[in-house]
């Protein structure tokens, strides 16, 4: 896990630094110093996981399953996965390389990192955080609902002020991995289904974004919104699809984006580790969120 984990960094890398506008090599350079540097923690949580309670060293995640951990200890790693998998996911604050990565990026690159490096923060979460350490998520769900609600708004928000089209796609990818991550906090059957179709629906809709932005852009060398009035009369096939798929976005009624959500929410209702008031708080956080998502995404 941890040696394919790294292996995906060399392709992005190229990738970013050999095609892209003027700034690949830094936002290249940013990816990658995030990513390895983040590394580091996954390195020391798989260690210790493979070392501890055995005499002999033990890798094999079914084993690992079945492995209880003093509970300092279990903090201790989760805190270390936890920081891994956030930087990719991103979560917030360790998600400001990528609306510098998918700015310079080409669109290619963009739909691969929305479509699949993003969601393999939320794989390692899912498969290690909450399936290895049972005890430590427990405890963390509740600051990780909190804080996706708080990445819901606080993404949303930013995405407003963006003026390059890519950039408000890439913070729109971070508005809607909230919801994932509340999801996953949740600790409900309910809430992980509703996390895992967001991870399937949002990769679709984020790499397909990418790819019309970017067949825009070949077509008449343009990304700044300010500059794209009009835009339906030179591309209008273009013009309906990205329409249609930023309904899909917004979470429009009977689309994906809609139903994941909508499971999300039910996933908050019924999760047994949160108070009624922490309940009531994210929800209510959350729906703004939803509120903001149209704007950023018809304006």
């Amino acid at each position: 896990f941890f040696i394919m984990w790294e292996v995906e960094l060399i392709p992005v890398y190229l990738l970013l630094s050999m095609w892209g506008g003027k700034k690949r090599l830094y936002s290249a350079t940013k990816f990658i110093l995030y990513t390895a540097g983040s590394s580091v923690f996954l390195l020391m949580g798989v260690l210790g996981i493979g070392l501890y309670g055995s005499n002999e060293p033990a890798l094999n995640l079914e084993t690992s399953a079945n492995q209880s951990y003093p509970l300092a200890l279990e903090i201790i790693f989760y805190i270390g996965f936890l920081i891994a998998f956030a930087v990719k996911s991103p979560i917030i604050p360790l998600h400001t390389w990528l609306p510098d990565t998918h700015g310079e990026a080409h669109s290619s690159t963009c739909m691969l990192l929305a479509g699949i490096l993003l969601k393999m923060g939320a794989y390692g979460l899912v498969r290690i955080n909450m399936e290895l350490l049972p005890h430590a998520h427990s405890i963390f769900s509740p600051g990780l609902m909190i804080l996706g609600a708080i990445q819901i708004i606080y993404a949303a928000s930013t995405s407003l002020g963006q003026r390059n089209l890519k950039k408000r796609i890439a913070y729109s990818s971070v508005s809607h991995m909230g919801f994932i991550i509340i999801g996953i906090g949740s600790i409900s059957d309910t809430g992980l289904n509703g996390a895992i179709l967001q991870i399937i629906s949002h990769g679709f809709i984020g790499a397909a974004l990418f790819f019309l932005a970017g067949t825009g852009y070949d077509r008449i060398r343009l990304l700044y919104l300010d500059e794209m009035g009009g835009m339906a009369i030179p591309l209008p096939k273009i013009f309906t699809v990205f329409s249609i798929l930023s309904m899909a976005s917004l979470a429009l009624p009977g689309m994906s984006g809609f139903v994941a959500e909508l499971i999300v929410f039910f996933g908050i209702i019924t999760s047994q580790k949160s108070l009624l008031m922490t309940k009531i708080l994210i929800t209510f956080i959350t729906a703004i969120g939803m509120i903001l998502t149209p704007i950023y995404s018809l304006s």
